[in-house]
């Protein structure tokens, strides 16, 4: 600082006006300074930039060279293609969509991919009507022209229910640790996107009646690439997901069915398995009519809807007028689940193995006209009939013998019951009965069993696998009224039984008899079997006579259960649930609602 007079004089002004204009001048060269040693820093900032870039280049160009080199050196390198194409066979076997993965690993197995059709012959998609129908496409071009076809396409119409639990779920309570849901619970929520390929699931030998959560399969998915569309014909873009916002029906989504069925309905004469299954009505639904003609190849043909729709008459195979010629030889094994068929169809007369019809609601036909379609496949092994609507028969219902069949599986209409009463089964193994019967099934089950010359019968279920909220198995409130006590001596050899809608106690008391009934049994469980105040006493007193304390001695001749299962047949009390855990290895309560 400056000291300058007070006060100001005229002398002083001047000196302060003279030092202010020397200052500033100063500042100004300083200012020149810093600018010309910014400009020369930023000068030398760039050139170490680009002298940085260049040299980043020369790294990325030498790892690429050093990538590639060890890539040459890998040893896999030195595979011959012969024993890389047995390789890929072996992950074809065991994963049949592995073809997508290993297309996209290098170049060199891209091409070796896609010059082996047998890769590619395994459809295995879960898609939406959203999605794009070219990759049906796409993987048929790429299966070649001879390669026999094995095709399974999931279509989910509606959106998986994003919705939480109601607060009045029932309680479950399990000591299992993979214990079996009731078939009624929903599906486990999945993330939606555009395609979903679904590894190949064990082989079933019969499609439940009930749909539950195998409906869709629940097999961690691989993602397909995005479809070809009219902007990229590159197929490894990345997916884009689908939005979880309800919007309208796109044009596409209209019409996703007939070019889809068109794309599969020209290779027909390649199929070897044909599975569809829808979880509702959906637009483009008349497409499947296209499907008809001449399959050599086929051995199973599958068309499933979760929910029944209304059809119009259409020409497709299952509707094939009866002096049809259809060119089937192979076909073994046919579902049809809430689809139209006609009983005279050559497709119902090949000689089948397995036969699982579950007709629409408004579909009548006498009970004559059913026993024609069984009788025409006397090979048969696995059966499932579902008919809410049965004429009575018009014409005499004459004895049928199925010397192969192991498993019946019979649901709906009362007047099914009849079939039991004229079938002969010599190797049944498993019996299912879901119909609103109104006579005593006991009579009928014993019948047959002694008109079969008594086979080892080892799974018996019995109004089981209806849903919770349909009518009771049989009409009237006390439920299905069975004679325990003279059915299940005449079932040695019973291994499973599983009971729903007839009262708990006389079930209860015949199971704890001494000594045990069924010396086999293994697996009990019971579904709205409801009970009276001592429902829970004889339950523990059951369990109490098969399985007594582990070094008891009591000198029981029987198999211990193995698992017990209780729906909604009575309140259960934590202490009891206990106890039945320390004593059966799986144990499944749910309390009744109407004790809640």
């Amino acid at each position: 600082m400056f000291d300058f007079p007070e006060p100001p004089t005229e002398p002083s002004l001047a000196d302060a006006r003279r030092v202010l204009s020397e200052t500033r001048s100063s500042v100004s060269e300083v200012d020149a300074k810093i600018d010309a040693a910014e400009a020369t820093l930023a000068q030398v900032v760039r050139e170490s930039q680009l002298l940085i870039n260049e040299l980043q280049t020369q790294r990325d160009a030498l790892e690429r060279t050093i990538s590639h080199t060890m890539a040459y050196l890998s040893p896999i390198r030195r595979l011959p293609v012969e024993l890389l194409r047995n390789i890929f066979m072996e992950c074809f076997d065991k994963h049949p969509c592995c073809a997508w993965v290993l297309a996209a690993v290098c170049g060199s197995w891209r091409r070796l991919v896609l010059r082996m059709p047998k890769l590619w012959s395994k459809i295995r998609l879960l898609t939406t009507q959203n999605s794009s129908a070219d990759t049906i496409r796409l993987w048929l071009e790429r299966s070649g022209d001879t390669v026999p076809l094995d095709i399974e396409i999931f279509l989910r119409v509606t959106s998986p229910n994003l919705g939480s639990e109601s607060p009045s779920r029932r309680r479950r309570r399990s000591f299992s640790r993979s214990p079996s849901p009731p078939p009624w619970l929903p599906f486990p929520h999945q993330g939606v996107t555009a395609h979903h390929v679904v590894y190949h699931p064990p082989p079933i030998p019969i499609v439940p009646i009930n749909f539950g959560p195998s409906f869709v399969p629940t097999n961690p998915p691989i993602v397909v690439p995005q479809s070809p569309t009219a902007a990229t014909h590159d197929p490894w873009l990345p997916m884009h997901q689908l939005s979880d916002r309800p919007s309208r029906p796109s044009r596409s989504s209209l019409h996703w069915g007939h070019i889809a069925i068109y794309y599969l309905a020209e290779q027909m004469h390649r199929w070897k398995r044909f599975v569809f299954r829808f979880d509702k009505q959906f637009a483009s639904m008349s497409a499947l009519k296209s499907i008809s003609g001449d399959a050599p190849l086929l051995r199973e043909f599958e068309v499933t809807s979760a929910e029944a729709a209304y059809y119009q008459d259409w020409s497709w195979l299952p509707n094939a007028p009866p002096n049809a010629s259809l060119v089937l030889p192979s076909l073994e094994t046919l579902t049809l689940q809430f689809t139209p068929f006609k009983w005279s169809s050559p497709m119902l007369r090949t000689n089948l193995r397995t036969l699982n019809l579950r007709a629409l609601p408004t579909a009548q036909l006498p009970l004559d006209r059913i026993l024609y379609i069984v009788s025409n496949n006397p090979a048969l092994e696995f059966l499932t009939l579902h008919f809410q609507s049965v004429l009575p028969a018009v014409l005499p219902l004459s004895p049928t013998s199925l010397t192969y069949l192991k498993n019946l599986h019979l649901g709906g209409h009362h007047t099914l019951s009849q079939l039991i009463d004229v079938l002969i089964l010599p190797e049944l193994h498993e019996l299912a009965l879901d119909i609103e019967a109104r006579e005593p099934i006991e009579e009928s089950i014993t019948s047959l069993l002694t008109r079969s010359s008594k086979p080892a019968l080892s799974h018996l279920s019995i109004g089981h696998g209806s849903s919770p909220n349909s009518q009771a198995f049989y009409y009237g409130s006390s439920g299905a009224s069975i004679a325990w006590a003279t059915l299940l001596p005449e079932l040695p050899d019973l291994e499973s039984l599983h009971v729903g809608g007839t009262p708990l106690e006389p079930l209860l008391l015949a199971l704890g008899e001494e000594p045990p009934v069924c010396p086999e049994l293994e697996v009990l469980s019971m579904r709205n079997c409801h009970g009276h105040s001592d429902g829970v006493g004889k339950l523990v007193a059951m369990v109490e006579t098969r399985n007594p304390p582990l070094g008891a001695g009591t000198g029981v001749q029987a198999k211990r259960l193995r698992s017990l299962e209780v729906y909604d047949c009575a309140s259960i009390g934590e202490d009891v649930v206990d106890w039945l855990g320390s004593r059966v290895d799986e144990v499944v309560c749910t309390d009744a609602d109407y004790e809640r």
